[in-house]
């Protein structure tokens, strides 16, 4: 397992997962109506590093399982997001993927505090976020892009240096 910068040959199965619904329900946006357009536009947007880093979750074959990112990246916080693929479930991707850009959050980009959030119907995460024993909080004020509901009623989660 390693992370690595994503690829134009990590798209389709990219799309694989976006059009998966059992890898995509509860989640925010409406990965069933994205293209492979839409999955190379974003592997080429990712390569600029502005305020997100975006990287490729692969086996040791170096195919593509998943990706794990770092949002909205400021001069102290930024907001965690993974998804991987259904065949790379229970196999330790994402806790590996999560602990290694927790990781360069803190040691490499500076950073102070890395946020989430799940919607509570996504039993699947959140078993997967108790097991590995990270603790709710509340909703942190840079968490941007989120409606009130959201920032009340969905689990949020904070790992502080």
């Amino acid at each position: 397992m390693r992370l690595r910068d994503l690829k134009q040959k990590d798209a389709p199965l990219m799309l694989e997962w976006m059009h998966d619904p059992t890898v995509v329900e509860n989640l925010k946006a409406d990965f069933l109506s994205k293209s492979i357009d839409d999955c190379e536009s974003f592997i080429i947007s990712a390569q600029k590093r502005n305020k997100n880093l975006h990287l490729a979750i692969t086996d040791d074959n170096d195919e593509y399982m998943g990706t794990v990112s770092l949002k909205n990246i400021n001069n102290h916080s930024a907001e965690f997001g993974i998804i991987v693929r259904r065949c790379a479930m229970g196999k330790g991707y994402s806790k590996y993927a999560m602990n290694e850009i927790i990781r360069v959050a803190f040691e490499e980009l500076d950073l102070k505090a890395v946020y989430w959030c799940v919607n509570p119907q996504n039993y699947r995460a959140v078993r997967f976020y108790e097991k590995n024993e990270y603790k709710k909080a509340n909703a942190p004020k840079e968490a941007i892009n989120y409606t009130d509901y959201e920032r009340k009623n969905f689990y949020w989660y904070e790992v502080c240096l």
